[in-house]
């Protein structure tokens, strides 16, 4: 790696750190450029190689694994301050185990993930089940663990909306403003519109802008809530533990303002997933240091993935997904 190169992204990361001091609204305003921009200067700047020019170099060490610098990827979708914490934990928490650089980023874009898998310029990806199976799909990436929920290998999809509205179901929603977590969230999402269609609400003949006034799609979790208490859109589809769990993502007065209108499901959990050019012995490693967490520092564990990590078979953890995805694909632009 050059100077050049080194300056520049240590400057990413400054400046992404810089963010902290801005109030949450700026933050909001601007965490999305900012990742997106720090994850394609790291695309670039690999030229197609290996992330900073020696992902697949080879160590003598005595962990075993071949890679001198693991990349990983997070999900975008808890509010900036505590996604630049989680990152810069488990940077830490991982490079003392593999003994190992290791960059964490936190891309908006799936695309880029696929491509950055396609290309060898990301190791681990913490991914939705939707965005799991397209990478499979494109034989871009398979699934290494997943993480439980309440010790189940799924959770569910809810609509959120203010409690001084009169909704109760996704039938009083209809001709009525939305917002989705993100195009690529299974609870944000996808589930929700599978529930939808089984329901004869949309399908072939019956787009989503048919049924609702409006679809706003969000970065995340956070950004879709934020654009219910705003005022923004009267309904937001997030994952149940947003507004049931710990205020990872949403504070008790944020909470207080919000009621569940409906509850749909099952949602297939998170995966991280790893690129299939890995090799099979550094894979064995990475599965074993991250499945340590679960014994050796299951608070960090449960910040950035959610719950206990396990091993599962990938083609029967995605059913679910790739069977709304079919429907998905039916239904009207």
């Amino acid at each position: 790696m050059t100077n050049e190169h080194q300056v520049l992204i240590e400057t990413e990361y400054q400046q992404l750190s810089n963010f902290i001091n801005m109030t949450c609204k700026s933050l909001a305003n601007i965490y999305s450029s900012a990742c997106l921009s720090a994850c394609t200067f790291l695309l670039a700047s690999c030229g197609g190689n290996n992330a900073f020019d020696d992902a697949n170099g080879t160590s003598s060490s005595d962990n075993g694994l071949s890679l001198k610098q693991l990349v990983v990827a997070l999900k975008a979708n808890k509010n900036p301050e505590k996604m630049l914490a989680e990152k810069e934990s488990l940077e830490k928490y991982l490079s003392e185990k593999l003994a190992r650089q290791v960059k964490v980023i936190i891309p908006t874009s799936s695309a880029a993930i696929v491509e950055s898998f396609k290309n060898g310029t990301l190791d681990i990806g913490y991914l939705s089940s939707t965005d799991a199976a397209r990478n499979l799909d494109d034989a871009a990436a398979s699934i290494l663990l997943i993480h439980l929920k309440n010790g189940n290998p799924h959770y569910n999809s809810i609509w959120l909306s203010l409690k001084s509205k009169d909704y109760d179901s996704i039938e009083d929603l209809k001709d009525k403003p939305v917002a989705f977590a993100s195009h690529s969230s299974t609870s944000g999402f996808l589930i929700p519109t599978w529930d939808l269609s089984k329901r004869g609400l949309v399908g072939p003949q019956k787009a989503l802008t048919d049924y609702f006034a409006q679809t706003i799609y969000g970065t995340g979790y956070v950004s879709a809530v934020e654009k219910v208490l705003n005022g923004e859109v009267e309904a937001a589809a997030v994952s149940d533990y947003v507004y049931k769990g710990d205020n990872k993502y949403l504070s008790d007065e944020q909470k207080g303002k919000l009621k569940i209108v409906q509850e749909q499901g099952p949602v297939p959990s998170h995966t991280i997933c790893y690129r299939q050019s890995l090799s099979a012995a550094d894979r064995d490693v990475i599965r074993q240091t991250l499945l340590g967490m679960n014994e050796d520092n299951p608070e960090l564990r449960d910040k950035v993935f959610n719950g206990e990590l396990v091993s599962v078979d990938p083609k029967e953890h995605l059913k679910i997904t790739r069977e709304a995805l079919e429907v998905q694909n039916t239904l009207k632009p």
